[in-house]
């Protein structure tokens, strides 16, 4: 199982929105993780198989740290494009 943090601002709504549009797409393709959201300070330190996150928060995490640039939390098309293959390819190394 992956574990996925999806990080925004203040952790509320932004990054909830994106870990349910997460779930949702690994579900759909038979990929099991356990999804957190959180704020962009709470993600500093925190450890995870992948973090995703928009490209203002990319450069928070360390370079040993597997982050997907996503370029919308709530347009599934574009997170769909932009997550799912990364989760594929991490999903087959699990």
């Amino acid at each position: 199982m992956l574990k996925v943090i999806t990080v925004c601002g203040n952790g509320i709504g932004s990054s909830l929105m994106l870990k349910m549009k997460v779930e949702e797409l690994a579900r759909e393709n038979g990929i099991a993780i356990d999804a957190e959201s959180i704020d962009s300070n709470a993600a500093v330190g925190k450890d995870a198989d992948l973090f995703v996150t928009v490209k203002e928060f990319a450069d928070i995490f360390e370079k040993d740290q597997k982050v997907a640039i996503t370029r919308s939390y709530m347009n599934k098309k574009k997170i769909k494009e932009d997550v799912l293959p990364i989760l594929l390819e991490m999903s087959k190394n699990k």
